[in-house]
């Protein structure tokens, strides 16, 4: 028997064995003590459910470095009449993580893409106002945000929302920046996070209070997978083109960047790759 088929099967049979498990609900986790000076990441989410699909470094640095990570709602969905229950499966999400929560607004901000930031300035540059407001109050170290062709538009409106923020405060402002990918792949990613099994686990945990979104697309039992596949296209990405993957079964891509100055600046020289074993403190001294 080909041994490789029932590789494919245990793939198959887990998948639909994962559709009988419950969604949300799960008691959270023991989390680490925040200092009340703890550094701040602000992951600046388009949708409720980004926070968990790209949470593997936020996560981590809430765990080992003790950071106060904190999602911004930057909307909470295009369909009005699901605004209010997806409020309230985000906040069960960012319990169990650990994760504090904004909203920009009540039913969060609307119209954040490409063509609305064209069409209806006076009302985009509210929005721009608003996250600048955000990031002037708790001036954190480190923003996340999608990269600029991340394929969904509220996700590339979430970018150019969140890059428009920052030119306005300028020079008043210092933090990374860590752009991140789901939809639309990244190009030209510097930085691989490995993530634990059990970080995997809290993530797609996480990801099932989103239940009414995980009901019509089941994409907390795919979240494997794409981790999966990030360590195949970062090895080369990341650690340079024919280079070997490193022995990571999970892994999530970003770029990373300063932004000083009023502009952005290279902090790599060369991509990193950072394993569950490795200290993430000197990427963000």
């Amino acid at each position: 028997m080909n041994p490789y088929e029932s590789f494919v099967t245990d793939h198959v049979r887990l998948m639909q064995d994962g559709k009988q498990h419950p969604l949300g609900g799960f008691p959270a986790p023991a989390k680490p003590p925040i200092p009340p000076d703890a550094p701040k990441a602000l992951l600046f989410s388009p949708h409720p459910d980004d926070e968990a699909v790209v949470g593997g470094l936020p996560l981590r640095m809430q765990r080992e470095q003790h950071w106060n990570v904190i999602n911004v709602a930057v909307t909470q969905g295009s369909n009005k009449a699901r605004q209010h229950e997806r409020l309230k499966e985000l906040a069960g999400c960012c319990n169990y993580l650990g994760f504090g929560l904004i909203q920009t607004r009540d039913y969060g901000l609307e119209n954040i893409n490409p063509k609305a930031r064209q069409q209806n300035p006076a009302a985009w540059s509210a929005s721009v106002d608003r996250i600048a407001e955000i990031l002037t109050k708790h001036r954190p170290r480190m923003i996340l945000f999608p990269h600029e062709k991340d394929w969904n538009s509220t996700h590339i409106g979430t970018h150019f929302l969140v890059a428009e923020a920052l030119a306005k405060l300028g020079s008043s402002l210092t933090c990374y920046v860590v752009e991140t990918e789901f939809w639309g792949a990244m190009d030209t990613p510097n930085l691989m996070v490995e993530s634990s099994v059990r970080d995997l686990t809290d993530l797609i945990t996480a990801l099932t209070f989103h239940a009414g979104e995980v009901q019509r697309n089941p994409y907390h039992l795919r979240l494997p997978a794409w981790l999966m596949d990030n360590v195949r296209r970062g090895g080369e990405l990341v650690g340079g083109q024919g280079g070997a993957a490193p022995d990571f079964a999970f892994a999530t891509l970003y770029r990373l960047r300063r932004w000083q100055g009023g502009k952005l600046d290279r902090v790599l020289e060369h991509g990193r790759i950072v394993a569950q074993t490795d200290d993430l403190a000197p990427l963000f001294l």
